[in-house]
């Protein structure tokens, strides 16, 4: 295999092979230049000869050669004897040089055959380009190609949509990526393509300016990508962001000295900006083709205008403005109730009226007009329609109009691996599925406001709850809602990880814990808010986000801390289940992914059961420990490490015999379950004296990690520590376990004796 070296310049890195004498680089200049040494070096291999044609189709035909890219070659032949010799004279050297390579062998009738059978060979031919030999025979080739394809595009481009979907669904939308392809993913480079050929069977103008400066940014980006690498890949991995964003010369201006700059942020919000722009403009031209093939089948429906808004109507399968608005000036809140009519309806704003609107709406006062008001409040309530329609006016810069904000939280990537959407998107999406619930309170239209605005403190210094409540307070107050419902919506903003947050790590039999909710929530209907609001956010999070056992818990919440809120008196605890509680013998209740033990009250049961898990290699998702009437009670989610579940019989039986004190299974749990600690940041412990009514509570933040329960709770033993409940809870690769230690606590000394015992059981 031909060596490659590297040699250095002024700028980057540029790569250099032995064989073809290709430049590296990352610009359009170095990819022709690249695709112009690389068919140079090819003509050599193909002795002169009437009726061969080395055709160069993919990126070498495109002239856009990326660094370690793929060779897409055809040897076109008529009819001549010996071709298999030839083109193995063409193929061992390219293989010899450790290029990788695509090729065929066909004549020009066999080539228009393949590309009537496979739709992508028929764009692969859209591509294709002399490189040497018989160039007449070639661009024989290159037109006929051209032409079949004008001729049947329509007809064939409904098949390749659907090989497209079903790609999307493989590879997901680049857009909201954190790991994106490049290539494959919706947006990326291969939709560029389908551009290509769509406005090559002249359905549409699909390649704007726009599309194109996206185009060759995510060219530019696979190119530094692989010269990162040093190979062909074309996933930006999280490893290679900052690198590739270095090689691309991306730099954020420090405005402030004392705030980070990840300059490989950067590099995911222009990925996203750009995928957006190329996923819209294919939307548009696949919307071209489907009314071209509607017209062709006769139902030509062109004259027809059916109104369905103030000012909006129905054209040819799209929203236009109607024709007594152009011409005059219109009013500010135009922009708005298009909108709410393209997602009320489910039917897409035509270009020229995004274009129309970004270019003579006027922006709006404040406060703003009650027709604003109303338009917004119709669009996020509008259900599934509310997504396209949003992102259609945000990328013709109308949102910025409505919303400020919205230009600094567009693409921002949010790193956690809960998240499976960039933070613009989270919020619509989590208005869409607030929208589903605005049945469930009193003020509606409060509950998708507060939605969209909950996260808008993310990428600012601080706790963004906190943050971003007087943002979004602002935001209402710039919308006109009275100065009652302004503070509603700050409060809102700044107490919608409350109920999770306190279900989840909290003794919600403690009294203190329902009364310190009951007196930030203060009314009922904050409260009704507060959990449609967290039910929506978590749902558009992803499904990691939520699960039976939160849901159980912040509904639990709620019911406690409204019956205080109705009556002004606490609720009694909550009663277990009788089966678990009752009799003096251990119970052990498997269910699916729960476990459940009872047992007479005794110190380490917690350890023991934890332990166990861990030797069926069994995760602690959650875990609620208590005592009721004596008897100690704990109650798991777990999943598999490893993905196979262990046997319920043996894990019953091993449960069983811990909790009456087995030896054997305790000696067993110490020689296999205790591991090593979870990577990331390091484990902190908190201490909360005031959270509950006879304990304090540490609380440790740590990674997770295989039997880390096991090994904290043993730590707490040790030290001689009487757990009276325990909340573990689990988010992604993150864990937030809260341990209510009896009593009144421990000294200074002794409580840096705990913390430091339970640090070195976390790491």
């Amino acid at each position: 295999m031909t060596s490659l070296t590297k040699q250095r310049t002024a700028g980057p890195d540029l790569l250099i092979n032995e064989a073809t004498g290709a430049p590296g680089g990352i610009d359009a200049a170095a990819r022709a230049a690249r695709a112009a040494s690389i068919d140079g070096w090819l003509a050599g291999l193909l002795p002169g000869r009437e009726g061969v044609a080395l055709v160069a189709v993919g990126g070498l035909g495109r002239r856009q050669c990326a660094p370690y890219g793929d060779l897409d070659l055809l040897l076109l032949h008529a009819d001549v004897p010996e071709v298999d010799e030839l083109a193995a004279g063409i193929w061992y050297p390219v293989w010899d040089a450790g290029l990788r390579l695509d090729h065929s062998v066909r004549t020009v009738p066999e080539a228009h055959a393949v590309a009537q059978d496979d739709v992508r060979v028929a764009l692969g031919l859209l591509d294709a380009r002399f490189v040497a030999g018989d160039e007449a025979l070639a661009d024989q080739l290159v037109r006929s190609a051209a032409d079949q394809w004008r001729r049947g595009a329509v007809r064939r481009l409904p098949g390749l949509r659907e090989l497209t979907e079903a790609r999307w669904a493989a590879h997901g939308e680049l857009a909201f990526l954190l790991e994106g392809d490049l290539k494959e993913a919706a947006g990326g480079l291969r939709d560029v393509g389908l551009l290509r050929a769509i406005a090559r069977a002249g359905v549409t103008t699909a390649l704007r300016p726009a599309v194109r400066a996206a185009h060759l940014r995510l060219l530019d980006t696979r190119d530094a990508l692989h010269l990162r690498v040093g190979r062909r890949v074309d996933r930006l991995v999280a490893p290679e962001r900052d690198g590739v964003a270095a090689l691309l010369g991306l730099r954020q201006p420090r405005t402030d000295a004392a705030e980070p700059v990840d300059e490989g942020d950067l590099l995911l919000r222009r990925v996203a900006n750009d995928a957006r722009t190329v996923s819209h403009a294919l939307d548009d031209a696949f919307r071209a083709v489907d009314r071209l093939r509607a017209r062709r089948r006769g139902a030509d429906r062109r004259s027809l205008r059916r109104p369905v808004a103030r000012d909006v109507v129905e054209h040819d399968g799209e929203l236009v403005l109607a024709r007594a608005v152009i011409g005059v000036r219109p009013e500010p809140s135009l922009s708005l109730r298009v909108a709410a009519a393209a997602a009320t309806t489910g039917l897409p704003i035509a270009a020229a009226t995004c274009e129309w609107l970004a270019a003579y709406c006027p922006p709006l006062p404040t406060p703003w007009p009650a027709a604003a008001r109303t338009a917004l409040v119709t669009l996020l309530g509008a259900g599934p329609g509310l997504v396209s329609a949003w992102e259609t006016c945000d990328r013709y810069g109308l949102v910025d109009g409505w919303l400020p904000e919205w230009t600094r939280i567009r693409s921002l990537p949010q790193h956690h691996p809960v998240h499976r959407f960039t933070l613009d998107r989270h919020l619509v999406q989590t208005a869409y599925e607030a929208s589903r619930r605005t049945r469930e309170v009193d003020r509606p239209d409060l509950l998708l406001l507060g939605a969209l605005l909950h996260d808008v403190g993310k990428g600012l210094p601080g706790d963004h709850s906190q943050v971003g409540a007087p943002i979004a307070a602002a935001v209402a107050a710039r919308i006109g809602l009275p100065a009652a419902e302004v503070a509603l919506i700050g409060r809102l903003v700044r107490l919608h990880l409350l109920l999770p947050e306190v279900a989840t790590r909290r003794d919600l039999a403690d009294p203190v814990t329902v009364a310190g909710v009951a007196a930030k929530v203060v009314d009922t209907s904050t409260l009704e808010l507060l959990h449609a609001l967290v039910r929506a956010d978590a749902a558009a999070t992803g499904p990691a986000a939520w699960s039976r056992w939160k849901e159980r818990l912040v509904a639990e919440l709620v019911a406690r801390v409204r019956t205080t809120l109705d009556t002004g008196r606490l609720p009694e605890p909550p009663v277990p289940d009788p089966a678990l509680v009752a009799g003096p013998l251990p119970v052990v209740r498997l269910t699916g992914d729960e476990v459940a033990v009872a047992a007479a009250h005794r110190d380490g049961l917690l350890t023991t059961v934890a332990g166990c898990l861990a030797l069926h290699r069994l995760d602690v998702i959650s875990a609620d420990a208590s005592t009721v009437s004596g008897r100690a009670l704990v109650e798991f989610r777990v999943q598999p490490r490893y993905g196979l579940a262990p046997d319920p019989v043996a894990l019953g039986a091993d449960l069983r015999r811990a909790v009456t004190g087995d030896r054997s299974v305790i000696q067993r749990l110490r020689g296999r379950a205790v591991a090593a600690g979870g990577a990331g940041p390091a484990p902190q412990v908190r201490w909360y004296r005031e959270a509950a009514t006879d304990a304090v509570v540490l609380e440790l933040r740590a990674a997770d990690a295989a039997a880390l329960l096991y090994r904290v709770s043993a730590a707490l033993d040790e030290v001689g520590v009487q757990l009276r409940a325990a909340r573990i809870s689990t988010l992604g690769a993150a864990v937030v376990d809260a341990f209510y230690l009896v009593g009144t606590g421990p000294d200074a000394e002794g409580q840096a004796r705990i913390s430091a015992a339970v640090l070195a059981a976390a790491r």
